[in-house]
């Protein structure tokens, strides 16, 4: 079992380099210098290789439980959320006016990388709190936001996500959790499933926000409300207090994630439980994406991350492990030594350095998206609309394949759970299902952000990817760099076409086009993919603080891409241009035996 290394040197190279990050710096007031950046991260390494990746195996092994009709975390987990909120690492992109340091979104992103790294199961609690943060922040009144988000950005109270119910998945019309007025607040009644970190120990406090329904409200995703439901009360003094009715039922037994409890709550057991408003009334499905799509970012950074972790074991296992005989036959060799296990790490790491510069370049725009106002606001969130499904649901399908060449890498050890490496699989395989599953990840990325403005926002990102590669094509004279820019312009081709063959479906049968949803989005993943590690290329060859041996890894990384991972957008290419003629003919009686 290896211990967890920061990435430090990849983490800065595609924030700053490839990410663009001076973009952020040129629009705030306070810049944020490369040395602020960098004392930040080597911080933030060491809390997250000395404190936090300590306890992960013992945290998976020993889960978490109730006592007394309350979850207990696993040992160590108190402790390490301690250190991380004495050392406002929850903080750093939090409103100022609320207590938060005001930090770009970006640099907190690159912190979050280092956590969840460490600590899937852990780095769980700090992101729905953020995501519940961005909620209150953005559409609950001035009362409630001074009320709850100064602690929340301190981390000394956290916030949970409280949308699914068990017979309503990710079907939220289905929703039967019922909100009774009264005087200044609500009594919320029904039961929630899934809810990760939905109780627990390490804080004073747990904000619940959850969806329900008014006694009058229409029918569908047009009558649901967003409510606040703090676990304890609070008194004059905004201090926690008396329990309010919301109890943890269950704790899930799972496959993975085991550190992480997830409840089954009740809401309203006895005379209801205590909430108030989060925007008007059933307007909760605005409030909510806010919420899920700050989440949706955030597990594409744990696809990322997972991934990071798992590549570092399998590379030390690699270098440690004889087996077999040198080349020239007068040791036994490490088996990095042999070109297959060569090609497993490269397929990892080549599509690890696509998948960094991705969620960086998101979190960019993010933040240029808060610093901007107008069209170029309006243009910022657009990008990162479209970038959003992409993150989360192309990266955590990467994360795997990566994960499961980690335990190939092993060989039978792998599988042996004493190793470590299963863990990371078994926690990476929620990825694809939680905040969204993938295939709804898809059905966004080819309604919302396709069909809705009938491809206009699509074909400008196509465009400025066209644009770059131009641009990067006219500045350099190296061979290997003109070469992959071919290779990826052939995939941005077959992108271009597949795209307006996806909106002609769109227009023409929008249910069944839809069968074409996530062929689209792993298309477009790996083809942006492919854009970004020409962009780290570029930038390599004039690097200052890159060693050779560093220029000649990210070297061998973009041609191994761009060679051996890039000609998987022609299978989607070829899936999308015949699912007329094929998913269209599915029907019930196709799978009959």
């Amino acid at each position: 079992m290896s211990d967890y290394r920061y990435p430090l040197n990849d983490i800065t190279f595609s924030l700053q380099q490839v990410a663009g990050f001076s973009r952020v710096n040129a629009l705030r007031s306070d810049e944020v210098s490369e040395d602020l950046v960098d004392a930040i991260l080597n911080e933030a390494g060491k809390l997250c290789e000395q404190v936090i990746a300590p306890i992960n195996h013992s945290g998976d092994q020993e889960g978490s439980r109730i006592v007394n009709g309350s979850v207990h975390e696993a040992k160590g987990f108190k402790k390490a959320f301690k250190s991380y909120v004495e050392g406002g690492w929850g903080s750093l992109s939090g409103a100022e006016e609320y207590g938060g340091q005001g930090l770009p979104f970006a640099l907190s992103a690159a912190v979050s990388e280092g956590v969840q790294a460490a600590n899937l199961a852990f780095s769980l609690c700090p992101l729905l709190n953020q995501g519940a943060i961005e909620a209150i922040e953005t559409h609950a009144s001035n009362e409630l936001k001074e009320t709850y988000l100064p602690k929340m950005i301190s981390g000394e109270w956290v916030g949970s996500m409280n949308l699914t119910e068990p017979a309503a998945g990710s079907d939220l019309a289905a929703i039967q959790t019922k909100a009774i007025p009264e005087d200044k607040h609500y009594r919320l009644f029904g039961q929630k499933i899934f809810i990760t970190w939905g109780d627990h120990q390490m804080t004073d406090n747990i904000i619940h926000l959850v969806l329900a329904r008014l006694p009058d409200a229409p029918e569908g995703v047009k009558g649901i409300s967003l409510f606040i439901v703090p676990k304890f009360l609070l008194d004059e003094a905004g201090n926690p207090t008396t329990c309010n009715d919301v109890v943890p039922v269950s704790v899930e037994k799972k496959l993975g994630i085991h550190a992480s409890p997830t409840c089954v709550m009740s809401f309203g057991d006895n005379e209801g439980a205590i909430g108030y408003l989060v925007g008007e009334e059933n307007r909760g499905l605005m409030a909510m994406f806010t919420m899920m799509n700050n989440a949706r970012q955030g597990v594409g950074l744990q696809g990322l991350a997972i991934s990071e972790r798992a590549y570092q074991q399998a590379l030390e296992y690699a270098q440690e492990r004889k087996q077999g005989v040198a080349k020239d036959r007068s040791k036994k060799a490490s088996i990095i030594e042999h070109p297959d296990v060569l090609r497993m790490l490269m397929t990892m790491k080549s599509q690890i350095d696509a998948m960094r510069s991705l969620v960086y370049s998101a979190a960019v725009e993010i933040d240029l998206a808060n610093l901007t106002e107008g069209k170029e606001q309006a243009n910022h969130n657009e990008r990162n609309g479209i970038l959003t499904p992409i993150v989360k649901g192309w990266i955590t399908e990467q994360a795997q394949e990566i994960t499961s060449l980690a335990i190939q890498v092993h060989g039978g050890v792998g599988f042996i759970e004493e190793t470590g490496v299963a863990q990371h699989a078994r926690d990476a395989r929620i990825l694809p299902i939680y905040e969204g599953t993938n295939g709804i990840q898809a059905l966004d990325l080819i309604g919302r952000k396709l069909h809705a403005d009938q491809g206009k926002g699509m074909s400008r990102l196509l465009a400025d990817i066209e644009s770059e590669l131009t641009s990067i094509e006219t500045e350099t004279t190296l061979p290997d760099v003109m070469n992959n820019i071919s290779l990826v312009r052939k995939s941005l081709n077959e992108l271009d076409n597949a795209q307006k063959e996806c909106l002609k479906y769109m227009n023409e049968d929008p249910v069944n086009a839809t069968g074409s949803a996530y062929s689209l989005m792993m298309l477009m993943g790996y083809t942006i993919g492919g854009w970004l590690q020409i962009k780290a290329q570029s930038k390599v060859s004039s690097s200052s603080v890159m060693s050779d041996i560093q220029k000649s890894s990210w070297n061998q990384s973009v041609n191994f891409y761009c060679k051996h991972i890039l000609p998987r957008t022609n299978s989607y290419y070829q899936a999308i241009m015949f699912s007329s003629t094929t998913i269209s003919d599915l029907s019930l009686s196709s799978f009959s035996r």
